[in-house]
This record gives C-alpha cells, structure tokens and sequence, in this order.
C-alpha cells in the first residue's frame, strides 16, 4: 500500500504528500491505540491480518437434533455435537457458544468450518474431544426479564441430550465468540472449576459500563450488574482461561480492562491484529483448540 501511495505523490505533488502524511499519521495513532473510530481504521488500512482458511481435510461426523425449549420459552431449539474423526470410548467434551444473529449451524457450516478445524488439530496430535452447538437466541446467555436464560437451556436441556452420544458431560470445556464469549466467561465463573476445567473467549462482547452496553443483551443497568463478568475474575480461579481479541476490534479497550482484572500469570490473554469477524476467529482456533485439548487432559 505505501509503494501505491509513493506513485501517487509523484503524480499529483503537494496534495498527495499532505494526504500521505494524513494516512501514515492515522497509522501510527492506530498503532499507539489512541485514534477515535481506530477499528474502522485498521480495517481500511489492512492493518487486521490475514484471515484464518478453513482446513481442507475431511471432517469427522457430526451429529445434530432439535428439542422445544422451557428455558428459551418453548422455542424450537437446534444444536449439533462435532465428532472427532477417530475416536474411541468416552470423548470430553467442549460446548460452543455463538455470536450475536447467529446459531448453531454457522458454527458447523462452511464458512466457519468448526468440525474441519476439529479435525485438523486431531491429525496434527491433538488429544480428541467433541464440540456441542446449540442455538443461543439473541439472549446474551444469562437470564433476561422475559424469563428466558440460555444458559439454563445449556446446563438444564442440552447436556441431558448429549450423554448417550459418546462424550462426557459432568466435566467439560466452554469456548465462545463475541456474545457467547461473554457468555462462556460467565458461565465458567457459574459453574466453577469442578465442572469447567478450561474457557476460550474470543472477542467477547464486554463493556465496562451499563450505559455502553447492548440493548439487547442488557434491558436496564440494574440487568447489566447482575450479569457483568467484571469484578468476577475471582470465580475463574483454577480453570484454565484464554481470551482473544483483535487489536482492531471494537471491544478491544474493554477486554484489555477485564484482563486487567486477573492476578498475573492465571490467564492466558493473546492480542494481535484483527477485527471483529470471522476471518479472524478462524485465524485463532488452532492455538484455541489445543489450548482446550490440552486442558481437558489434564
């Protein structure tokens, strides 16, 4: 891009040097994570990264289902668990929570590759698990004041339908992205490390302050306070913690925060450049999945 940018000033003189100037100024406040509207500037100055490549190697099977929901308020309720290609007896297991507009099967369909990934870190030595994903709503993965609680859904109705398929559900791992990184922080924190031996949060969806946060997720202040993850870093203690987020995402100042928050050296906190999308998520995985695999064995 800077060679592009040289060209041009050749052609059209002082005009192009002030634009230049303007641009490689952008740059360097980008880089110090100083500048307003930064993530929107590292987008369009490529500063995120390349995108992760879904593995072209052949998936293990995946089986999936639906069940009527008490805790999403009888909605229709899909989920999937993603099969290692090879494995024997009793699997652990790791529930995957999605992001927000999202359900279970963009987390198994191709554009994100969940059980591709899955099978690469297997063929590359990794120890095999399984992946549930089950449709979270737009609910953030708390309770709400409608009565709704994915989270509930999680723990009450999924895992009772997961344990005659092969994996283990007293014990298991949670990862997350965006909402449901939130959501898998504040479930581990629920559910302490007896049951939760390991998180991954990517690019959770996190603000520091009620009047910031989603509508969405968050009805009231008094919603917000209830379910913040901040200030509850303590509920993490013995379980193995990784969180991801891209120097360009927009809850990378929040996230850095909630880093803070933890005694040094109990969480494993990763910040390189990228954005708030897929291209990243998929970059991560591999190093996400071992951390997983890893943990569930020990």
């Amino acid at each position: 891009m800077s060679r592009s940018i040289s060209r041009r000033s050749l052609i059209l003189g002082g005009t192009a040097v002030v634009g230049v100037a303007a641009v490689a100024g952008a740059g360097v406040g980008i880089e110090r994570r100083v500048l307003p509207g930064r993530p929107w500037l590292q987008q369009h100055l490529g500063l995120n990264g390349d995108p992760g490549t879904v593995p072209d190697i052949e998936p293990g099977p995946v089986v999936s289902g639906s069940f009527t929901s008490r805790h999403r308020l009888g909605a229709e309720t899909g989920w999937s668990l993603v099969m290692p290609p090879v494995s024997t007896g009793i699997l652990p297991l790791v529930v995957a929570l999605h992001g927000l507009g999202e359900d279970h099967a963009t987390l198994t369909g191709p554009s994100f590759g969940l059980g591709r990934y899955l099978a690469q870190y297997v063929a590359q030595g990794g120890e095999p698990f399984a992946i549930a994903t089950v449709d979270g709503g737009t609910s953030y993965w708390h309770p709400r004041p409608s009565g709704e609680d994915a989270s509930a859904m999680v723990t009450d109705e999924l895992l009772p339908r997961l344990a005659g398929h092969g994996v283990a559900t007293h014990r298991y791992g949670l990862i997350g992205w965006s909402m449901g990184g939130y959501g898998a922080l504040r479930l581990a924190g629920l559910l302490g490390n007896e049951v939760v031996p390991a998180v991954v949060a990517s690019s959770p969806a996190l603000w520091t302050d009620a009047d910031d946060a989603s509508d969405s997720g968050f009805s009231s202040p008094e919603e917000y306070e209830q379910n913040t993850v901040f200030g509850h870093q303590s509920d993490l203690a013995g379980i193995a913690v990784r969180i991801d987020v891209g120097t360009g995402d927009p809850f990378f100042p929040a996230v850095v925060d909630y880093v803070a928050g933890f005694p040094d050296g109990t969480v494993v906190a990763i910040n390189e450049p990228g954005g708030h999308d897929t291209g990243y998520w998929r970059r991560m995985l591999p190093e996400q999945l071992a951390f997983l695999g890893a943990s569930l064995g020990a």
